[in-house]
Parts: structure tokens; sequence; C-alpha cells
């Protein structure tokens, strides 16, 4: 799953094939049919923290709903506006109980579904219907319904903590802050740090790790970023 989050990521990006409208229907397939996920929803989130990265009310991936504190301005606004949900003081030690368990499984997977039904999304419903009837009709003759859904779930909370691990990394260190009008280059540098390059560490990020290079070149193939 978390391999296939790479994949459809490569589509979306249409980096994979020349025409453009095969990307679109593989990126479809994949993120549909593998993952039970949207492409529209996908596309909406991901192209606005493209175009505005780390930047608060434009890129959805800085936006934590109060959880959380991020970049050097905002523990300083909340503070002058004692705005207090959480102890963000102790931030650094339930983060590791809310974010990478429940970002996938929970938030993502309500967001999805709605986003699909309210928005009709309908070829992209069906993708992710088709994803989950080929997955209860492998697995509920072994292990029931109740334990298929555990084994999802599971699965899932597994991901979530690769895909946190692995977003997170190369954004969070960077500046994190409200609009400055930069120009697009500028915005993109400021926002995104590459990580060492390896073998293992290219398969385990999908060759994120060169986040850098994927932000100045969105539709390059991921194999051309270390060049």
């Amino acid at each position: 799953q978390a391999q296939a989050g790479w994949l459809q990521h490569d589509f979306g990006h249409l980096s994979v094939f020349k025409k453009s409208s095969w990307n679109h229907i593989i990126h479809k397939f994949v993120i549909g049919h593998l993952k039970g996920a949207s492409a529209n929803w996908w596309n909406h989130r991901h192209f606005q923290h493209h175009v505005k990265p780390n930047i608060f009310a434009k890129d959805p991936d800085v936006n934590m709903l109060h959880i959380f504190v991020l970049g050097d301005t905002q523990p300083v606004e909340y503070g002058k506006k004692k705005l207090k949900y959480l102890p963000y003081n102790h931030q650094h030690e339930y983060f590791f109980l809310i974010f990478p368990p429940l970002l996938i499984p929970v938030y993502f997977q309500i967001q999805i579904i709605s986003t699909m039904i309210r928005r009709r999304f309908w070829a992209d419903l069906a993708w992710a219907i088709s994803y989950y009837m080929r997955y209860f009709i492998t697995y509920i003759p072994f292990y029931g319904v109740l334990g298929s859904l555990f084994l999802l779930t599971f699965v899932r909370f597994l991901e979530s903590h690769w895909f946190v691990w692995v977003t997170q990394m190369n954004h969070i260190p960077m500046e994190i802050d409200r609009e400055k009008h930069r120009d697009w280059l500028s915005s993109q540098m400021a926002a995104t740090c590459n990580i060492e390059q390896s073998f293992f560490n290219d398969w385990f990020t999908g060759h994120l790790n060169f986040q850098i290079e994927h932000h100045l070149f969105p539709t390059m193939p991921r194999h051309n970023f270390w060049k």
C-alpha cells in the first residue's frame, strides 16, 4: 500500500506516460482500485501543496486543526492569543500518539469518502468501491468480516506511520509561515529539503528524499531526480 501510494503520486504528477490522458487513467486505477481513495481528492489537495508549500491557509498539509503548532511564528501567535486547545509544550510527546497512527486510517478516510459524496465524484467512488469489493471478497473467507476489517485498519495504521515519516521529514524542518508573496522558485526552496540518497532511502520514500528536485520539476520522472 505504501509503494502504491508513491506510484499513484507518479501518475498524479503526469510523470510516467507521455500522454496526459494515460497518466490520468492509470492514476484513477492505482489510487482508486489499488488503494480505495479518490484521484480528484488527491489532485485538489496535493496541487495546493505544490503551489504554496508550507504556507498557512494555502497548503492543506500544514493545516493541523489546532492539534499541533508548526514553525517559528505560529507558536508565538497561539501564545499571544492564549489559544490552548492542547498542551502544545508536550506536542513532541503526543505527536506519536495522534498524527502517525490516525492520519490515514481515520482523518484521510473520513475526508476521502465525504469528499467523493459531497462533490459527486461518482467515478472515483466507483473505483473505491471496486477496491473494497475486491478486498473483502479476498479476505472474508480467511478472516471473517471483523478479521478483515481489523487487517485493513492495521495495514493502514502501519502505512500511516510510513507516510507521515516520509512526507514530514522533508518539509516540517523548513520554514512554515503565512504568505510572504515570494517568487515561485524561492517559495519552493524555502519549504523543501533533501534526505541522504541511498538505495533504501530511494525505495522507502518513493524517491521523495529528493524533495527539492521534485518541487522544482514536479513532472520529472522520479528516477531522474538524483541527476
